[in-house]
C-alpha cells in the first residue's frame, strides 16, 4: 500500500514534502508576524484604543478632546518629562495583568498588562493620596462626574459649604474633571478616587489636595479600558526606597 499524506489524502513525493513543509514554515513566519505587529492586550474592555509604541502619536493623544457637551483642552504634554506621558513600559509585578497599581511616590499610575509589561500614566498626587493605601475595588465609574467636597476640606474652606449638598456640576472647572473611578473595600467607599484634572500642572506632582489625578485625556484612556471591579492597589511605601 502506498503511503498517504495525513493532510490532503494524496500520494507523498520527495516534492511533496518539501512544499508541505515549505507551506508549514511559512504559515508560521505569517502567524508570528500577525501576532507581533498586532501585539495588543489581551486584558480589560473590548474595543479599547491601541497600546502606545515607538510610533504613537502623542500630539493626537493630548489634542484636544470633545466629550459629549465638553471638549477637554489640549495638553502641552512636550513641556513635561517625557516619562509622565502614557506608555508602556517594563514592570515587574506578581499581580494579574489588569490590576491597577498606583504609586504616589513616584507620580505613576501602572496598569498591568502581563509578561512583565504595564501601561504607565503620570499623576499628580494630593495629601489624600498619602492618606490611605491598601487594595480596593473599582465599584463605581463616572463619566463626567459632580464632585462634593469632603468635610474637612469645607473645615478649611467655608465656602465650599454650598457644594455640599448638590456638589459641584461637570464641566471644564469640575476638580473631578472628565471622569472618576471611585475605589471600595468590600460595602465601604473609602472616599478615595482615580480622576481627571482641570490642572493639568500638577501631574507629576504632591498638590494640596485631591487623590489620584490624571490628564483629562489620560484618565478617559484608562476608564476606556479597565471594567468594573478591577483590583487597584496603592503602594504604602516608595518602591525605590524599599528595592
Amino acid at each position: 500500500m502506498k503511503r498517504q499524506d495525513s493532510l490532503n489524502d494524496q500520494p507523498s513525493s520527495p516534492d511533496a514534502g518539501l512544499l508541505g513543509r515549505r507551506t508549514f514554515l511559512a504559515g508560521g513566519i505569517m502567524i508570528a508576524a500577525g501576532a507581533l505587529a498586532g501585539c495588543q492586550t489581551v486584558v480589560g474592555l473590548p474595543d479599547q484604543a491601541e497600546l502606545p509604541d515607538e510610533e504613537f502619536d502623542y500630539a493626537s493623544a493630548y489634542a484636544a478632546l470633545p466629550d459629549g457637551d465638553y471638549t477637554w483642552p489640549a495638553i502641552n504634554y512636550k513641556s513635561f518629562d517625557e516619562q509622565y506621558w502614557r506608555q508602556v513600559v517594563d514592570y515587574k509585578t506578581r499581580e494579574r495583568p489588569g490590576t491597577i497599581v498606583v504609586d504616589p511616590y513616584n507620580n505613576f499610575l501602572y496598569w498591568t498588562l502581563g509578561n512583565n509589561k504595564a501601561l504607565r500614566y503620570g499623576i499628580g498626587v494630593g495629601r489624600a493620596g498619602f492618606a490611605w493605601s491598601g487594595e480596593a475595588l473599582i465599584r463605581v465609574k463616572r463619566e463626567h462626574p459632580i464632585w462634593r467636597p469632603p468635610r474637612e476640606m469645607i473645615a478649611r474652606k467655608p465656602s465650599l459649604e454650598r457644594y455640599w449638598e448638590k456638589g459641584y456640576p461637570p464641566g471644564l472647572k469640575n476638580p473631578l474633571g472628565a471622569r472618576a473611578m471611585d475605589l471600595w473595600q468590600g460595602s465601604t467607599d473609602t472616599l478615595f478616587r482615580i480622576h481627571g484634572t482641570n490642572k493639568p500642572s500638577s501631574i507629576g506632582k504632591s498638590v494640596s489636595s485631591g487623590c489620584i489625578r490624571m490628564w483629562q485625556q489620560d484618565v478617559i484612556d484608562l476608564f476606556n479600558r479597565v471594567p468594573l471591579r478591577t483590583k487597584v492597589i496603592v503602594l504604602s511605601e516608595d518602591p525605590n526606597q524599599a528595592a
